[in-house]
């Protein structure tokens, strides 16, 4: 149970740090100067990319909560 704990708080913290964006987008973004607005689009694809899948999880945990629930 520890082990599954570990990885699944690994999981959620490792996406923080991936670069997210398209090969148009980085062509484009990497021309600027100051490079906030390609860390702000790059945070930008990573919060809609983790929305659904957070979203995934939490109906998964409900409906699996509920199953045993109704064993017991």
């Amino acid at each position: 149970m520890k082990s599954k704990l570990i990885f699944l708080l690994f999981s959620l913290l490792y996406f923080l740090e991936t670069n997210a964006q398209c090969a148009m987008c980085r062509a484009v973004l990497e021309s600027e100067e100051g490079q906030s607005t390609a860390e702000g689009i790059n945070n930008g694809i990573v919060y809609l990319m983790a929305i659904p899948y957070i979203l995934v999880a939490g109906m998964g945990y409900f409906i699996y909560r509920k199953f045993f629930k109704l064993k017991k």
